[in-house]
């Protein structure tokens, strides 16, 4: 469902520190995290974004989602941005 989502958004945002930079700018709607993500990376955001009240969503796979934005490599977040 979230592959679908990151699919169809027309801003997104790939990568941690960017995804952050994102969130503090208060700029983020909905957050996708893969679940197969090194939760040193992905806790940060995870938490700002819970502290924020963003939806969080998670998908299994950072190869799919880094698929689902276009790139050739695995994606650990995804910030679908207004």
């Amino acid at each position: 469902m979230s592959y679908e989502k990151v699919l169809q958004a027309n801003n997104i945002i790939v990568g941690t520190k960017q995804t952050v930079k994102a969130l503090l700018e208060d700029k983020v709607i909905e957050l996708v995290v893969a679940s197969d993500a090194d939760p040193k990376v992905t806790a940060k955001m995870i938490n700002k974004a819970l502290d924020l009240e963003i939806p969080v969503h998670y998908v299994d796979s950072m190869k799919k989602l880094g698929k689902a934005c276009g790139i050739k490599v695995g994606a650990s977040s995804v910030a679908i941005i207004r």
